[in-house]
């Protein structure tokens, strides 16, 4: 059974699925959905919205103590490659808890030199068109990608061809659905 929780200040928020940003008041009763990606997913008497790990303390929470990474760590010698995309697995929908990775969200990813600069081009899609978290999914992925050492530049295109589908995602993704 999940908890409720009472937001102990006022807390910057995003309406879920629209992106919308907007302000939760000191107060307000929440239940959180989903921790992962270092957000936090809850649900207000107004729907769903989506916090940021840095406003933990709103929700009660110690911001010490933020969930870590989700998944295996990889190893020191890792390429750039398998840290970019280790990064992008740490992205989740709000609403879905699975990767952008195993939904089959991202298309493409390359790693270029351009003027002596390490930038890293991603072509990812949403699994509705309409999704107004769409940025908010695309900024996310393009904040973890820049953690990687020796990148320089992330780029984060939203495309619609071809228009995702449930085939897309992986038999990891769909074990963790209960798809399989």
């Amino acid at each position: 059974m999940q908890t409720e929780i009472i937001t102990n200040r006022e807390v910057n928020a995003v309406q879920i699925p629209s992106g919308d940003p907007f302000t939760l008041p000191a107060g307000t009763a929440v239940i959180i959905t989903q921790t992962l990606g270092g957000s936090y997913t809850v649900a207000t008497q107004s729907g769903l919205a989506r916090i940021s790990s840095d406003d933990a303390d709103a929700l009660g929470i110690d911001p010490n103590e933020k969930e870590t990474s989700s998944g295996e760590s990889l190893p020191d010698d890792a390429s750039q490659e398998d840290k970019v995309w280790h990064q992008l697995k740490q992205v989740f929908d709000p609403e879905i808890p699975v990767d952008i990775v195993n939904l089959g969200l991202v298309y493409d990813c390359t790693i270029a030199e351009e003027d002596g600069k390490t930038a890293v081009n991603i072509k990812m899609t949403l699994t509705a068109p309409g999704c107004g978290m769409g940025p908010v999914i695309a900024a996310d992925a393009q904040a973890r990608v820049m953690t990687v050492d020796g990148i320089d530049e992330a780029n984060v295109d939203l495309v619609w061809d071809p228009a995702w589908n449930q085939d897309m995602i992986s038999e990891e993704g769909r074990m963790k659905l209960g798809m399989v």
